[in-house]
């Protein structure tokens, strides 16, 4: 069993200690790590793991995230999850762990992130078996962002009578940097959804173990922003109000609903208040730009 190893990057701080880690830790060393630079090309993660892997000569391609930190026995414990697989196991995906505060509760942003240790399929430390890559022809390059991507593969390599199992090494997945409006530009992926649902189906949600989308209240909540200020507009006194009663309330339900849980400091509460105005606007937008982009795709 041989295997290679290749990493999308973008440049992060952390890549050096990660090579360092991989070439000095114990185990069988791969066949070769291939790094590919999306700063280069610009076309997004998908298309730099399709670029890697191939070119890798392994008979497993292990893909690691830029930002992630493996243990010093990471490729002991690889090769320990990797061998004597049965030949109908296409992939082995690591075990996540995400380290929180230990002194207060995490931020939105922490939580989002969080959600990576509970997450099917994921390359932060994933390993295929080069022959699904192939089969499965790698990657769909349509979708720009590290979001959804790894999820279409792995639902492809399964519909062709591939598993995919979880291994024993465990990898670090740091909390991602994060601005005050992160969430909000998060709603891209929005149109990565309009690709799955086109690509998978409508129960595409369900098929990858999703938890079911908040894009029906955020179209509501436009709706009724929209609606108010145009009734306002055109003199429709009750009627704005009534549509802005409707915005405000969902728009405070849905900060609360994100306050909640967290710390709950003035920062976090105001980055809150703010943001769950933008999303609901913002993924409408995105989605409907998904939507035209890919309204001729077909599974």
């Amino acid at each position: 069993m041989s295997y290679s190893v290749v990493i999308p990057t973008v440049g992060r701080p952390n890549l050096d200690d990660l090579l360092d880690a991989l070439v000095e830790g114990d185990g069988p060393d791969p066949c070769e790590i291939i790094v590919v630079d999306d700063r280069e090309t610009g076309l997004g993660p998908a298309a730099a793991r399709n670029t890697g892997w191939r070119e890798a000569r392994g008979d497993w391609v292990a893909f690691l995230d830029d930002d992630v930190v493996v243990a010093p026995d990471w490729k002991a414990r690889l090769c320990a999850d990797l061998a004597d697989l049965p030949v109908d196991v296409g992939a082995s995906q690591a075990r996540i762990v995400v380290p929180l505060p230990g002194d207060r509760r995490p931020t939105d942003a922490e939580r989002g992130t969080a959600g990576l240790a509970t997450a099917d399929w994921i390359t932060a430390d994933m390993a295929y078996r080069r022959e699904a890559l192939a089969r499965a022809g790698g990657f769909d390059e349509r979708f720009p962002r590290a979001y959804r991507e790894d999820a279409e593969l792995a639902l492809r390599v399964q519909d062709l009578g591939y598993r995919i199992v979880r291994g024993a090494r465990v990898t670090t997945h740091p909390v991602k940097p994060a601005t005050f409006l992160t969430s909000v530009d998060q709603q891209r992926g929005n149109a990565d959804d309009a690709l799955m649902r086109r690509l998978v189906g409508a129960r595409w949600r369900s098929r990858i173990g999703g938890q079911p989308g908040r894009f029906r209240t955020h179209a509501v909540t436009t709706a009724a922003g929209l609606g108010s200020v145009l009734c306002g507009l055109m003199g429709w006194r009750r009627a704005a109000v009534g549509l802005g009663v409707l915005w405000a309330g969902l728009t405070g339900w849905f900060a609360a609903t994100r306050i909640a849980p967290g710390p709950r400091t003035p920062d976090e509460v105001a980055r809150m208040v703010v943001t769950s105005a933008l999303i609901p606007p913002a993924a409408c937008v995105h989605r409907v730009r998904g939507e035209v982009r890919h309204r001729g795709v077909r599974p």
